[in-house]
């Protein structure tokens, strides 16, 4: 009888084990609402890369050596180089 058993344990361990693992292992169903969590803050990180990419490519653009806005140049220069006109007031960003 318990040679007549044992081929049938062995294959419910197996079954059991894998069953097991499906819902509590490191891929199971249990990770999945970690998984749906990481996913949205890597979609806003994504976004916020995003709208940093398309203000560099702007700020590129008005850059452009064969039609540099004189405005954003003079403002960039400016900020680099800590130089102000005499009758200009500061504002403070805070």
């Amino acid at each position: 009888m318990i040679r007549s058993a044992f081929w049938p344990t062995v294959a419910l361990a197996v079954i059991l084990y894998f069953a097991g693992a499906a819902i509590v292992g490191q891929n199971g169903l249990f990770s999945l609402a970690g998984y749906r969590h990481q996913r949205a803050q890597h979609l806003v990180t994504l976004q916020n890369l995003q709208a940093e990419r398309a203000r560099l490519a702007h700020h590129a653009d008005l850059l452009d050596p064969r039609h540099v806005d004189p405005d954003f140049a003079e403002e960039m220069v400016r900020k680099q180089t800590g130089q102000i006109r005499p009758d200009e007031v500061i504002l403070p960003a805070d």
